[in-house]
């Protein structure tokens, strides 16, 4: 997936929590975004308001964006990725305005651009692209365990939360692994990692029977020839709108090992309506997750191998201490990839395909 230069669309949402996927594609893929639209924050830059994306501006209309950094953007895409996954109401006139102004329109909600007539219409009109981020591709099978076939090294991002860290633990992970010469490889399954990596399966788009069989697929293709394959979490375990998603990646995509991503900052369950859940301590969280691996591959011992804070919202000397703790209490590295960097991590997981290697080079063609 060629990406083009993208204008973000994150009105009234401009945020680390509120718009995910603008975030997440300003600090992968700052070389092509050439603006961002929330008009609370017109005026200042991505570094600003996200802590990353350098001078990228903030504006508050498509025509500032048009204009605002010397580069011709090729396409809007939808910043948000809210519960639900519905476009607000508001929102729909900045794509029918990018549609009047040739930009292709891409979005990772799960309300559909192409169910949308007026937006289908005036976009063959215009003779640009509507794409779709959360498309799943059909035929996708029934999670049959062939994940475990892989010579690769699997390891699966899960958390005590959504909304936490998961993709960004991957990818902060496989940047670690490959300055040492390590094949490693992303496997996305959700509308950021797609968009950032130009690959993937969008899982909580798939029909619930079929989402252990997108995990083991994406899961397949990306351990191709791979050292490690770093498999991109979704949902949590603890959380009660998306802990499905969470088993079915879990147990099609059948890690070797699992790195858990969690926030000493947030004590209870994301989202609004969440409040009565209390989010579990990564003692807890760990035996969790590594019990509900044997439930479906008691002989393949998946463990948690280390924990990746999201330390974002604390001060520098508190996200340490918070760190050192959990690290002291699970006997496990402990990191926040982005602001401390991923090598506890790499180092985690290396030491874990080492230890793995006799079964992997029997997975191995002869």
């Amino acid at each position: 997936m060629n990406q083009p230069i993208f204008v973000v669309l994150a009105e009234g949402k401009l945020g680390l929590e509120t718009s995910k996927t603008a975030a997440s594609v300003v600090r992968y893929l700052p070389d092509r975004v050439a603006a961002l639209i929330d008009s609370r924050h017109a005026g200042l830059t991505a570094r600003d308001v996200l802590g990353c994306g350098g001078g990228i501006p903030v504006v508050a209309s498509l025509a500032q964006a048009l204009e605002a950094s010397g580069r011709e953007p090729q396409a809007l895409l939808v910043g948000i990725a809210n519960r639900g996954g519905t476009l607000p109401p508001e929102h729909r006139s900045f794509l029918l305005d990018a549609i009047e102004a040739g930009l292709d329109v891409w979005s990772g909600l799960h309300e559909r651009l192409a169910a949308d007539p007026e937006l289908v219409r005036r976009a063959s009109e215009r003779g640009v692209r509507l794409r779709d981020l959360r498309d799943a591709p059909a035929g996708l099978p029934v999670g049959t365990g062939r994940a475990r076939e892989t010579s690769g090294f699997r390891v699966l991002t899960v958390g005590t939360d959504c909304n936490i860290g998961k993709m960004t633990a991957s990818l902060e992970l496989r940047s670690a692994l490959r300055s040492r010469g390590v094949d490693a490889r992303f496997a996305g399954t959700g509308q950021s990692g797609i968009v950032i990596d130009g690959a993937g399966i969008p899982v909580d788009a798939v029909v619930s029977d079929f989402v252990s069989g997108a995990a083991e697929t994406i899961t397949l293709q990306a351990a191709q020839g791979a050292d490690v394959v770093l498999i991109e979490g979704q949902g949590s375990l603890f959380h009660p709108g998306y802990s499905a998603v969470t088993l079915g990646l879990m147990h099609g995509s059948m890690p070797h090992a699992m790195i858990l991503c969690w926030m000493p900052g947030r004590s209870r369950v994301f989202g609004g309506g969440y409040d009565w859940l209390e989010l579990p301590t990564p003692e807890v969280a760990i035996a969790a997750y590594e019990e509900a691996m044997r439930w479906a591959a008691p002989d393949l011992e998946s463990r948690v191998i280390a924990l990746s804070a999201n330390t974002y919202d604390l001060p520098e000397e508190d996200a340490r201490l918070w760190i050192a703790r959990a690290g002291e209490a699970t006997g496990l590295p402990s990191t926040d990839p982005v602001r401390f960097g991923a090598e506890p991590l790499a180092d985690a997981v290396l030491d874990a395909r080492r230890a793995a290697m006799p079964a992997l080079e029997a997975q191995s063609p002869s």
